[in-house]
């Protein structure tokens, strides 16, 4: 079983990828570094939550 991530995670990450579908790529490091720059998410731990999740969602939109 995978990990379960909260409504709030992902409800940033995907509204994320609706305004910015160019910004974010399946590279995780990548993703925190964009995420760092557009200062959306408080926290830290936050912040690469919602990376990790942006990367499932920039997969599941490639197909």
């Amino acid at each position: 079983m995978g990990r379960i991530r909260t409504a709030m995670v992902k409800k940033i990450a995907r509204r994320l990828a609706d305004s910015y579908p160019d910004l974010f790529t399946d590279d995780f490091d990548h993703n925190k570094a964009v995420l760092k720059e557009l200062n959306v998410v408080p926290s830290k731990k936050l912040r690469n939550r919602v990376a990790g999740y942006m990367v499932r969602v920039v997969k599941n939109r490639k197909f």
